[in-house]
């Protein structure tokens, strides 16, 4: 096997959901040995997190949890127990990491602070990720992306302008936050390694979401020069025509035309004759009347008449930034992806073969590798603590103690 850029980082994770699994997972694909570590019992709670392969829930069946902890090895540990605390002190005495998304008090009340960790490797980088940071008045709240999408700003823009504000879908924040976090881990593990500093990264979510460069950057930046506030409404009214998505032949299709790319248009729906007519272009384009009329006369029957593959094409052959809106089926067949290697099949075998996302940067010299699938609930308990020294007779013994 091709070594890797981490190959010899060793990593703890205790992390569960979304966004600490997603952070460790950056390390494992790029050869770092990650060791899960999950409660005895029900594991990580991501693994009752749909969707479910043919929707059927199932511990070993999570799409989210199966996604984000490729790579890992994985063990049970009950860390409220004094024999669980005694085998993860173990294993930290080797570990270069340890990430946690517990909320604050978690980890000092079990008596495994960063302070008390580090007692016991002088090197040790923890990652801390929670809600609101390790400290303030609000280290301990609650969260959720509706939360983070409110109290961070994002939902003031999103919507209508003559109804309550929308939450953008998905949990975007929480994939962000883990991103974030892995870079700034890196960080701090070469200072760890090279210059013999152990350190202890506190990542808040909220935070992560507030320096996102998606509208907080631009807004605040508005806020503290004009003093305006978000706000809500067309966004595309002043941007000129064609400018939107639209429904085509098999789907929908988007462009961002507009004035500046109008000439470019009409010549990729075939009307080249419109562009610099002073009815349709130029201070025309901001007219919402000569608007509909375009789009009646021109732009409609044209995409509908046509593929959203056939729209892009013709579109971005044109020089237009333009894209289909794609099916998540769409893009298991997407030529592009296809010709770069970019989906990894993997073998589980509660599911089967599956198509997974691949590769975030592809290098010959540091590799991304799909090594292995995510872990069964407790799969590499034998390995790892027979490692430690445990004999399968102890391991009994730990089983029946709701050790492991």
């Amino acid at each position: 096997m091709v070594e890797q850029a981490l190959s010899d980082m060793k990593i703890l994770d205790l992390s569960w959901y979304i966004a600490g699994p997603y952070c460790a997972k950056y390390f494992a694909d790029f050869g770092a040995d990650v060791l899960k570590i999950e409660k005895p019992g029900g594991g990580d709670p991501a693994r009752g997190m749909g969707p479910f392969y043919k929707d059927d829930p199932h511990p070993e069946k999570s799409g989210t949890f199966l996604l984000l902890n490729t790579n890992k090895k994985g063990i049970t540990l009950n860390l409220k127990s004094s024999t669980g605390k005694k085998i993860f002190k173990e294993l930290v005495k080797d570990a270069d990491m340890v990430v946690e998304s517990f909320r604050p008090h978690v980890m000092p009340s079990l008596g495994l602070s960063y302070q008390e960790l580090e007692k016991i490797n002088p090197k040790l980088v923890m990652v801390s990720i929670s809600n609101f940071g390790q400290t303030g008045p609000y280290r301990e709240y609650l969260s959720s992306e509706l939360v983070l999408n409110g109290m961070g700003h994002a939902m003031y823009g999103c919507g209508l302008a003559d109804r309550e504000p929308a939450k953008l879908g998905g949990t975007i924040l929480e994939f962000q936050s883990g991103t974030v976090a892995a870079q700034i881990a890196m960080v701090a593990f070469y200072a760890a390694r090279y210059q013999g500093v152990s350190q202890h990264v506190d990542v808040s979510i909220m935070e992560t979401e507030l320096g996102s460069v998606d509208r907080r950057h631009p807004m605040l930046v508005i806020s503290q020069y004009w003093g305006e506030k978000t706000s809500r409404g067309e966004l595309t009214a002043g941007m000129g025509f064609p400018f939107g998505t639209f429904p085509c032949k098999d789907g929908f299709f988007g462009l961002a035309g507009g004035m500046a790319w109008f000439g470019r248009t009409c010549n990729a729906i075939g009307v080249p004759e419109l562009a610099g007519d002073p009815y349709w272009d130029g201070p025309s384009q901001f007219n919402m009347e000569r608007r509909d009329e375009f789009y009646a006369r021109y732009w409609y029957p044209w995409v509908t008449e046509h593929t959203k593959r056939e729209c892009f094409v013709a579109c971005q052959d044109a020089g237009v930034l333009c894209a289909p809106l794609n099916t998540v089926e769409d893009l298991f067949w997407e030529p592009h992806f296809e010709k770069r290697d970019y989906w990894i099949e993997v073998d589980h075998p509660y599911t089967g073969k599956l198509k997974y996302p691949g590769h975030l940067i592809k290098s010959e010299e540091t590799p991304w590798l799909m090594r292995r699938r995510a872990p069964l609930l407790g799969e590499h308990n034998a390995e790892i603590y027979s490692e430690l020294g445990y004999s399968k007779q102890d391991m009994v013994r730990l089983r029946e103690l709701d050790v492991i």
